[in-house]
């Protein structure tokens, strides 16, 4: 049975002749457009190159489409922000264990002057239903991402069924976070966000952050190896050692010191129980 340091006795070991062949048969890796359109991937796939001589090429899609890759053994592990989701392929066997990484909440941002008056609230089912009742535009994510599939836990706890709003209002859009955000921006419009890609998106335009501290809005992410009994090609080995890493003492330390503008965006918890 596969155990946590299995990874870092591999590390120990890895040979000279693996690091050469990373370069033509790197370490295949998706992730949700969050962690691509902060920067963290940019920041912590070098270092983990430096440590490891280990080469990563990352894909960034929303959470149930990056899922639905690693379904089809495309690539050798994910790292995504869908708890639910995430037990749910390990349950069916095809991932070897969900081990969290990382946090961060998501925020609701909208125009500066605010027509729905959700400013200073901390709570986002409230919020929600402020945008809902004023007739304002929300933009949806609409591609079964983390993000979304948090949005719609919302619209549940309000008993409400997106897909019978007023189209003209509520805009499914079925592209990623910073898509979302620059569409917002042109229409003036409210939006579920992630903290870290609001942070980091530079053409704020007229948006503000209005909601934010909800305690219904923590953005939890794990790392999942793909099980090598239903891909057999998968890079387990390799997977495992990133795996290690990234809940291990140097990957939770990069975490932590990626910033932006002094600001931390991601905040390290591999060994929080329950997370």
């Amino acid at each position: 049975m596969l155990n946590r340091r299995q990874g870092l006795v591999a590390l120990a070991a890895l040979p000279v002749v693996l690091r050469t062949a990373q370069a033509a048969n790197p370490l295949k890796l998706v992730s949700t457009t969050s962690t691509q359109d902060s920067g963290l991937l940019r920041d912590l796939l070098p270092r983990f190159q430096a440590d490891t001589g280990i080469q990563v090429r990352a894909i960034s899609l929303g959470t149930g489409q990056a899922l639905e890759v690693a379904r089809r053994g495309d690539v050798d592990l994910v790292l995504v922000h869908a708890r639910s989701e995430e037990e749910a392929f390990v349950a069916q066997g095809y991932g070897l264990w969900r081990r969290p990484v990382m946090y961060n909440d998501f925020v609701i941002v909208g125009p500066r002057h605010d027509p729905a008056g959700i400013a200073g609230l901390a709570d986002a089912i409230a919020a929600f239903d402020r945008i809902r009742s004023s007739g304002q535009v929300f933009i949806s994510r609409g591609d079964r991402s983390g993000t979304h599939l948090m949005e719609l836990e919302i619209w549940r706890s309000l008993s409400v069924n997106p897909d019978i709003l007023d189209k003209t209002r509520y805009r499914p859009i079925g592209q990623g976070q910073g898509a979302a955000l620059a569409i917002a921006g042109e229409l003036n419009a409210y939006l579920l966000v992630d903290r870290g890609t609001w942070i980091a998106f530079r053409n704020k335009r007229e948006l503000a952050l209005l909601c934010e501290g909800s305690r219904a809005l923590r953005n939890q992410y794990g790392v999942i190896p793909v099980h090598p009994a239903r891909h057999p090609h998968v890079h387990s080995r390799e997977a495992l050692i990133f795996a290690d890493w990234i809940t291990g003492a140097r990957g939770q330390q990069a975490i932590s010191d990626f910033r932006i503008d002094g600001q931390q965006l991601f905040f390290p918890n591999s060994g929080e129980a329950g997370a």
